[in-house]
């Protein structure tokens, strides 16, 4: 039994949420957001709550339940609080800059990596090896957050490379003479 699909998703204060069959929507003061529930589960709005669970007890429909309360409750965080990816970047000459809707990235190839910023997405550079990617939709920040880290993965020997805030890079020792 799923433990997370069991509590309900609780509506803060500020934020409209609507049902229609399967799918959630969901606006508050950070902007809109929608989800579609599959067909295993039923979305219910009790009161101030949203309550998720399943249709019958096959593994499938339990394997939804979980998820789609997670992915609700998503919603609820997006457009309140919004969320954020920090990516560090390692290596000599490597940098990034932000330069409106296109960030430039300098990762030691023959060329600058110009990444088009996806929409709802905004890209800052605090520092030339640090980048922070915010948005509302969590799916969308982690994807974009994974694209940029595919650029030049961090390599395990001298740990060069883009990599998450607060990844652990397994070091390898180098050859021997």
């Amino acid at each position: 039994m799923s433990r997370i699909g069991k509590k309900p998703v609780a509506v803060p204060a500020g934020v409209n949420a609507q049902v229609a069959g399967q799918t959630v929507k969901v606006k508050g003061p950070k902007g809109e957001l929608a989800f579609t529930c599959p067909e295993d589960v039923i979305v219910a709005l009790e009161g101030d709550a949203l309550k998720v669970t399943p249709r019958d007890q096959t593994k499938r429909a339990r394997s939804m339940w979980g998820m789609s309360r997670t992915r609700v409750s998503n919603l609820f965080v997006g457009v309140t609080k919004g969320f954020e990816k920090k990516l560090e970047i390692t290596g000599v000459g490597y940098k990034a800059a932000a330069q409106g809707k296109v960030l430039n990235l300098s990762l030691g190839y023959s060329h600058d990596i110009n990444y088009p910023v996806p929409n709802g997405i905004t890209i800052t550079t605090p520092k030339p090896t640090e980048i922070l990617v915010v948005g509302i939709d969590k799916q969308q920040v982690g994807q974009v957050a994974a694209e940029i880290r595919d650029f030049r993965g961090p390599e395990p020997y001298k740990g060069k490379g883009v990599k998450y805030e607060g990844e652990f890079i397994f070091r390898k020792e180098g050859k021997k003479k």
